[in-house]
């Protein structure tokens, strides 16, 4: 009776659970970021009139289209727990090489495949780096972050090349008809699609997860995680390179020192996104929604006449957060988790 009365009075556990895990779904950390952009839009278009207007807002998205797209393939790689910080400076060769071949007489229509292909090298060279030397890839681009951007500098030196075909530089600042969406950002959206298509409903995916979860027993699964990590790294330069391209018609002007800093901001998105620094962590919407945020955040310090010496305290910022902060989350529900000492019941006579 004693056992039946103790069980009578115990919690019931799975109705806890089932009330618990509405909330946790809303505290997920990609879902609160999302949470935060709607709060961040709502509240520009309250404190300045034109922030929510048409034109801003294509200014805005346009932008970020380079940070954009070359975070789609920096999420793929952190969830695998790799990272390239050459990104940058691939885009600054990309906008050299496309400055060069112009001014040398090359059609516009050669020069652009070329570049791609460029860039993709430029990736092959870091994943061989990794994969085949076995070294650290936050190493690897560090050091061919200074290499391309250095090759940037010997192809092009100090001199800015313009005067592009109009058509294609209409094609980076021109919006879909109807919408407020520059082109860049279509194109990002149709590669987001088939990002997170292949990120969470395919087996690639599953593979990319499971790499960033614990590569030992993903190699023992079965899964080519060399392989995997150099397509990866080839993908990223490729991405890179083609944003160089998009870069440098959008401003009108190709110079070797284009897109420098960027992949401070790209990071930054991939980790306010809730993509887990060590991999095998993070959804693809919230890399988006971080993204956007990071977007909405300049176009407001610039409405308001703020310095790109503070919009980049204030990036540097959102990537210390979107570090420390899931840690300590993580750290308070592992506390939680941890069962309180049992009292042993004492002996019945």
């Amino acid at each position: 009776m004693a056992r039946d009365m103790a069980r009578d009075m115990a919690p019931d556990v799975t109705t806890a659970n089932s009330a618990r895990a509405p909330l946790s779904r809303f505290l997920r950390w990609d879902v609160l970021v999302g949470v935060l952009l709607v709060l961040v839009f709502a509240g520009g278009a309250a404190g300045s009139p034109e922030f929510a207007n048409a034109g801003n807002l294509s200014f805005a998205l346009g932008d970020l289209g380079e940070i954009a797209l070359i975070a789609l393939a920096m999420t793929l790689l952190v969830v695998a727990a790799e990272v390239d910080l050459s990104v940058a400076s691939v885009l600054g060769l990309s906008s050299a090489l496309v400055g060069h071949l112009w001014d040398a007489g090359w059609a516009i229509e050669t020069i652009i495949p070329l570049v791609v292909v460029v860039g993709a090298a430029c990736g092959l060279v870091n994943g061989l780096l990794v994969t085949r030397l076995g070294l650290p890839s936050l190493a690897v681009t560090i050091g061919t972050l200074a290499l391309y951007r250095g090759l940037a500098q010997v192809v092009l030196g100090d001199r800015a090349i313009a005067e592009f075909p109009q058509s294609y530089v209409n094609l980076t600042v021109n919006d879909v008809p109807g919408t407020p969406i520059p082109y860049p950002v279509a194109l990002f959206a149709v590669l987001a699609v088939i990002t997170a298509v292949a990120l969470h409903a395919t087996g690639f995916g599953r593979a990319l997860f499971a790499i960033g979860a614990q590569v030992e027993a993903a190699h023992f699964a079965g899964i080519r995680v060399k392989r995997i990590k150099l397509v990866l790294f080839v993908i990223s330069g490729l991405v890179a390179a083609f944003a160089g391209v998009v870069y440098t018609l959008r401003y009108g002007s190709a110079r070797a020192d284009n897109g420098s800093g960027l992949e401070l901001a790209v990071i930054a998105a991939v980790l306010l996104g809730g993509v887990d620094f060590d991999g095998g962590k993070g959804t693809l919407g919230g890399v988006i929604a971080g993204v956007l945020l990071i977007g909405l955040l300049r176009n407001l310090l610039m409405l308001n006449d703020v310095s790109t010496e503070i919009q980049s305290v204030v990036t540097g910022l959102l990537l210390v957060i979107s570090v420390i902060t899931p840690r300590l989350v993580a750290v308070a529900r592992q506390r939680r988790r941890v069962p309180s000492p049992v009292m042993p019941t004492p002996p019945t006579t």
